[in-house]
């Protein structure tokens, strides 16, 4: 996250909690115009997966949070609020959340480019708390990223273990219906007959 967005994330965090759910993390994102605050929140890890967020958790915080952000104005710019649930594709932004998804495979960029690379894809293998790192398995090597250097991450779901692949076809490949394709030719059409 952004220096902004984890000064927002602390100041909204214990009002998400008072609505007896979770601030997963902040994204700010800035744009000639306005900038959009995206705030992501989930039910806290004891009440899943008996519970998930739902529409009203998600109107119920953004009401809570839009009038905290009117009397506190961490913001000067003009900005739209987003109050989103993490999705398949969660996002990752602490290392508590890097360490439950062990296992997963995630979409990761960097701040500032590492061993030649910003941009990577691989298992989550570890998290070192007292080092403050991440460690993927990206190709056939292990990849060890400071958590401060990521800038943004996202779980890769199995989308095939969820049951949502697409469905490689069958069989030999359908064959177009419709016209007949005509060859172009130089031929003139056939003339047809006039009435008199």
């Amino acid at each position: 996250m952004s220096d902004k967005a984890t000064e927002i994330a602390n100041l909204l965090g214990p009002t998400v909690e008072s609505l007896g759910l979770e601030l997963l993390g902040v994204e700010y994102l800035t744009a000639p115009g306005g900038a959009t605050l995206r705030l992501y929140i989930d039910v806290p890890v004891a009440e899943q997966p008996d519970r998930i967020v739902n529409i009203d958790d998600c109107e119920r915080v953004s009401r809570e949070v839009s009038a905290q952000l009117d009397v506190e104005d961490p913001i000067s710019a003009n900005y739209t609020l987003e109050v989103s649930s993490p999705g398949v594709d969660r996002p990752l932004f602490t290392l508590e959340q890097f360490e439950r998804a062990i296992g997963e495979s995630a979409k990761v960029t960097l701040k500032l480019p590492q061993d030649g690379r910003r941009r990577l894809q691989g298992e989550i293998l570890a998290v070192d708390a007292e080092q403050g790192t991440v460690t993927f398995q990206v190709d056939n090597f292990q990849f060890t990223a400071d958590v401060e250097n990521i800038d943004k991450a996202r779980i890769m779901p199995d989308w095939a273990a969820l049951g949502l692949a697409p469905s490689k076809p069958t069989g030999p490949a359908p064959k177009q219906g419709g016209k007949a394709s005509k060859k172009p030719t130089n031929k003139p059409a056939a003339k047809k007959p006039r009435a008199e």
